[in-house]
């Protein structure tokens, strides 16, 4: 029978090898609206290839272009003074007073991300475009326009080059001297366009000083530029140079005019003079000038295919690291075949109206790996709400930095789809934050450590926004942001295993988090710790007198945030054997923490009384954080929390934003429920023309695979990814988890290259009839690697393979113990690893 499924498996992967999938987003025709252009970036420069013929338009961002200049760290002095009345309404359970108190709390609003401007490439067409096609090759990082007019064939190609800082933009005739266009630049920012030569233009602008929020509109003036401090709005360069032309180059103020060539070739970069968080970005700002003039400079000194190359192996280095393959166990049908020829949008189209398409599936989950890298590198800043792709000046939320969830979830696939580099820009904000955290700590509430809100932007901004008492307390007031951003630096740990990292980065800023908390804290008359003022985001409850509250105590997801972030602080302090006393007294604290309750409805209890939701749908489920992200609450381990977990779910529905689905799959996935979490998926990836703000109708999937809130926001594509990761791969408990959720429809599959914590990389995973034939694992670490797989394994070249007992030894999983319990058909196994080896098991 086992030679019979192998060899079945190797018919499939002959008919379905990898490498024949086509990992493009492809079109008939050019994008009607922005959410059908194709986003292309190096992390710093982001760029909208809209595919117009005769008027093309790049809409360009650069990552650090922001409204705003250094924080106010005390814009509310009075604010500590209302915390002790707050507190005493809570204990007469006042809620609309608290509530009214609470908002007296409040500081200033975030900054916006804003919009560089538009390269926009004109050509004098007279006849009408044939043979159409516009796509995005995210196996190559590249976009390409093509189309016919008059017998010629016109070929427009576009990269982001991460190693050389620029755009590249190749434009190309399949007949001698037939390429005659314009490209001329704009902002929707105050700028002014400057010749620099024949070959070359500029644009230099200046950011506003503020920009209010898109949903506050109470100031007469939401855009301001002027600043006489010249400590607010900072400076911005963009200049577009032809690198190559067999034609003719004139230039001026309206722009570039190229006529009777063949093939040329541009290229823009751009950059701003932000010079750090804490720096005035205006008088003590970078020359962004000399910035862009030297990022061309190096560009200029090599040829197109060099700097393609250079860009290709920069790419590689992360996209190549995972594939994903995905059948439902039979040899390609030919409505698999049909599908995967059609458009994008007919293929989406199709999708919705539930055609199986697994290799659609395979094709998201690596569009979103592409997004990352595109939108997150090294040495920049985190991917905001947008990423890094933003047309508005006053854009949705600001495309800020929302810590409530938002920005989190943009990183949850950071670790296990092996792209942790692309971590680290979140670490620098963190630090940001932290930074400003501190003086919010002590000016609004007289605490030691670090806090931050509902939202940051590059500025690092911690206090409770809502411009001094305007925003709703729910999710303005709500104090979790920075504890919650802890787990990604443990997470980091756990998955690398980099203890300078934990020692100088991660625990400082741990430790800073968890001293607010531990001071945050208070007793109720109960003796437990609890928070107060607390709030869920973004829920609201019904009181006992009848009337809507949002704040109250101890909410489900303060104490699952501050359980989880000692218990990591408790971990690392053991890691690094240090601060012992620091940890006697997190254990302490830990132990008195308000207990997790089940409601009356069998559901997960979300506030500190069994009170009912004013909307039950409500699209957050915050109080699940401990069941992801966290790993308080576990089928294996707590089954009685996750079958209130699970009522929760059930009773909230599947309804909900894009983000908000992105999060249910996850939430179903570790409750092992492979198919709800794929009925979410395809929900998720239904095609949605949506572009407003219109919570009612759910969100889904735009055209071009962005992830419909409604409007776009990028979150939904990163915990989609995140969410199918979890289907395949767990590793948060005592075990590294493979299959953990596969659905019925991924029958048979393989995938390369995921990451487990305590530094395991699963080379290749290879199932058929959902059962492992073959895994090949590497231990980057060593140490004991326990493995719960759903089949017997053995040992293909001499592993101690044995079933596992007791505790797990390997310290990366806190020495968890095997749960008692489990599902009856897995089975769970040890084996000990030495660094950088290869382990082969198969199945018995």
């Amino acid at each position: 029978m086992r030679a019979f499924i192998l060899l079945i498996s190797l018919f499939t992967f002959l008919i379905h090898p990898t490498i024949a999938q086509s990992l493009k987003l492809w079109y008939k025709q050019p994008a009607r609206n922005w959410n059908e252009a194709l986003p292309i970036g190096n992390g710093r420069l982001g760029v909208m290839v809209w595919g117009n013929v005769a008027e093309e338009q790049l809409q360009l961002n650069e990552s650090t272009l922001w409204s705003g200049g250094p924080v106010n760290s005390n814009p509310n002095p009075e604010a500590p003074t209302y915390l002790p009345q707050i507190r005493k309404a809570l204990t007469e359970e006042n809620y609309e007073l608290a509530t009214s108190l609470t908002q007296k709390m409040q500081g200033l609003y975030t900054e916006s991300y804003e919009p560089l401007g538009d390269l926009v490439i004109r050509q004098p067409f007279t006849g009408q475009p044939t043979n159409y096609y516009r796509d995005l090759n995210i196996t190559e990082a590249t976009s390409t326009t093509r189309f016919t007019i008059d017998g010629v064939t016109y070929t427009r190609q576009l990269f982001v080059s991460a190693p050389d800082q620029v755009i590249v933009v190749r434009l190309m005739a399949d007949k001698p001297g037939q390429l005659n266009f314009t490209a001329s630049t704009r902002s929707k920012l105050r700028y002014r366009n400057a010749v620099v030569d024949n070959r070359e233009i500029s644009l230099n602008g200046k950011a506003p000083a503020h920009t209010d929020p898109n949903y506050f509109n109470e100031n007469a003036q939401p855009v301001v530029y002027d600043d006489s401090s010249q400590c607010r709005g900072m400076r911005f360069a963009l200049r577009v140079r032809v690198l190559s032309n067999d034609g003719v180059s004139v230039a001026d103020t309206a722009g570039l005019r190229i006529s009777n060539a063949t093939n040329v070739v541009l290229l823009l970069s751009a950059a701003t003079s932000f010079n750090g968080f804490d720096k005035c970005p205006d008088k003590d700002g970078k020359n962004e000038k000399l910035l862009v003039e030297n990022y061309l400079n190096k560009a200029a000194s090599k040829s197109y295919n060099a700097l393609y190359q250079e860009h290709l192996t920069d790419y590689h280095s992360f996209f190549n690291r995972v594939s994903l393959r995905l059948t439902n166990g039979a040899a390609k049908p030919s409505n698999q075949a049909a599908s995967e020829s059609l458009p994008t949008d007919e293929r989406l189209m199709q999708y919705t109206n539930g055609a199986n398409d697994p290799t659609l599936e395979s094709l998201y989950y690596q569009f979103g790996r592409y997004l990352l890298i595109s939108s997150s590198r090294p040495g920049g800043t985190p991917a905001n709400l947008q990423g890094i792709w933003n047309p508005h000046v006053r854009p949705p939320w600001s495309s800020n930095f929302t810590i409530n969830i938002n920005t989190q979830m943009n990183y949850w696939p950071a670790e296990m789809s092996n792209l942790s580099e692309l971590h680290r820009p979140l670490f620098e904000l963190i630090k940001d934050v932290a930074s400003t955290g501190q003086a919010t700590a002590k000016n609004f509430y007289g605490a030691s450590g670090w806090v931050a809100h509902h939202n940051t932007d590059i500025w690092g901004l911690s206090n409770p926004v809502g411009n001094m008492g305007k925003g709703s307390p729910l999710w303005a007031n709500w104090a979790m942001g920075g504890a919650w951003l802890c787990q990604h630096l443990f997470d980091h740990y756990r998955f690398t295993g980099d203890q300078k990292f934990l020692r100088e980065t991660a625990y400082p800023l741990m430790k800073g988090a968890a001293q607010f908390c531990s001071d945050w804290l208070i007793a109720d008359k109960d003796g437990y710790l609890v928070t107060a003022p607390s709030t869920t985001p973004e829920n609201v409850f019904i009181a006992p007198d009848g009337k809507k509250g949002e704040v109250s105590v101890a909410t489900t997801m303060d104490i699952s945030i501050i359980r989880d972030l000692f218990t990591n602080v408790i971990e690392a302090s053991m890691a690094l054997n240090n601060d012992p006393d620091f940890r006697r007294q997190l254990i302490e604290k830990r132990s008195k923490l308000y207990p997790f309750r089940i409601g009356k409805k069998g559901n997960l209890q979300e506030w500190y009384k069994d009170f009912d939701d004013v909307d039950p749908l409500h699209r957050h489920v915050s109080h699940l954080f401990a069941l992801h992200p966290g790993r308080q609450i576990a089928p294996l381990t707590t089954p009685d929390l996750a079958a209130a977990a699970r009522k929760t779910l059930e009773l909230r529905g599947d309804d909900g934003t894009g983000w908000s689905k992105a999060w249910k799959i996850n939430f179903w996935a570790r409750l092992n429920d492979g198919n709800h979490a794929y009925k979410l998926l395809r929900e998720l990836l239904k095609i949605s023309g949506v572009e407003g703000t219109q919570y009612a109708k759910a969100g889904g999937t735009y055209p071009n695979l962005f992830c419909a809130h409604p409007p776009f926001q990028i979150d939904g594509n990163f915990g989609g990814i995140s969410g199918m990761t979890e289907m395949l791969l767990q590793s948060h408990l005592s075990d590294i988890w493979l299959l953990a959720a596969l659905p019925d429809q991924w029958k048979a599959g393989q995938v390369k290259g995921l990451r487990a914590r305590g530094g395991f990389e699963i080379v290749s995973l290879d199932w058929q009839e959902g059962k492992i034939n073959k895994v090949v694992i590497r231990s980057m670490l060593g140490g004991n690697c326990r493995i719960r797989v759903p089949n017997r394994l053995k040992a293909a070249n001499g592993v101690s393979l044995k079933p596992a007992q007791g505790n797990n030894p390997n310290p990366f999983y806190g020495n968890a113990t095997l749960p008692a319990t489990g599902p009856s058909t897995t089975q769970v196994y040890d084996f000990p690893t030495q660094p950088n080896k290869t382990y082969t098991l198969v199945m018995n």
